[in-house]
């Protein structure tokens, strides 16, 4: 009986004595790393008919990809000798905090918005790259 399936009903399917024991011997056992980037929603949906510029878009992509590599720092540094006790390792967590903190912000204020955070400045600057805009 494989008992991985990383589904919030995983926990439900293996009988409780069972479920440690054959996560450690199974070879699936996933990094933290790849329960966190499981864990991140997609990009943050617009508004029926609303429009979203292309910078938008690509500042959630690029702070997705920075969460990613800050998650792979900071399970390199919390490795060394030291491990999760080093100051080392504690900052890259905090540096992960802060850019999923600030990946969190901007979704919020997509949710919020009925406007795009670069309206005001795509009015002035309509032919600036950041200012394509994705019909949703």
């Amino acid at each position: 009986m494989a008992c991985i399936s990383f589904s919030p009903s995983w926990t439900l399917s293996c009988p409780p004595l069972r479920r440690c024991s054959s996560m450690l011997n199974s070879k699936q056992i996933p990094t933290l790393s790849a329960i966190f980037v499981r864990s991140h929603r997609g990009p943050a949906p617009a508004a029926a008919g609303l429009k979203r510029y292309w910078g938008t878009a690509m500042r959630e992509l690029n702070l997705s990809k920075m969460i990613e590599k800050k998650v792979a720092e900071a399970m390199e540094a919390c490795n060394g000798e030291e491990g999760m006790r080093s100051d080392g390792c504690r900052v890259a967590w905090d540096e992960v905090e802060e850019v999923s903190s600030a990946l969190a912000d901007l979704r919020r204020r997509l949710a919020d918005s009925a406007v795009d955070p670069l309206e005001p400045f795509c009015l002035q600057n309509p032919e600036a790259e950041e200012c394509r805009i994705y019909e949703y």
